[in-house]
């Protein structure tokens, strides 16, 4: 899904269950991959640089994801920003907190035999960010669907 059908789809993608009721919105990506392979490519903190666009570095490295698993990452622009994983469902979701903001929801969910959904839940505010994760969910699809024949690291 394009950056322009994002947008146009914004409405749509308010999750209306939100913690943050109507101050949040969803960018969303069917990926032709299984649930697994999507969530171990979202999961493993060591894929960040490789799917996410404003991510150049992480530090602990081997840090595992878990409620309350704290680094850093070394952003696109240069700066090293904290991060906290603020909740973590195993093999469907995680969120988290740089600088001590809530950041962006990540979400995983089956939708048919090999396909998945995934979704990135971001504050309003920070609506310019949607094109970020466009590329970053159209990596995370290209990755995933490399490691379909047997995950392997990147």
């Amino acid at each position: 899904m394009g950056a322009l059908a994002s947008l146009a789809a914004l409405g749509k993608r308010i999750r209306s269950g939100s913690r943050y009721p109507l101050r949040r919105f969803r960018v969303v990506r069917t990926i032709e991959a299984p649930p697994d392979v999507v969530w171990r490519t979202m999961s493993d903190i060591g894929l960040w640089p490789k799917w996410g666009p404003s991510v150049r570095a992480v530090e602990p490295r081997g840090l595992q994801l878990r409620t309350g698993a704290r680094g850093r990452i070394l952003t696109a622009a240069g700066i090293w920003l904290p991060f906290e994983i603020t909740d973590l469902v195993q093999g469907r979701s995680w969120e988290w907190r740089v600088l001590g903001v809530h950041a962006t929801g990540h979400l995983v969910q089956p939708v048919g035999p090999g396909r998945t959904r995934v979704s990135f839940e971001l504050p309003v505010w920070a609506l310019p960010y949607v094109f970020v994760c466009t590329v970053a969910l159209r990596r995370i699809d290209r990755l995933a669907r490399d490691g379909c024949d047997g995950f392997r690291k990147h």
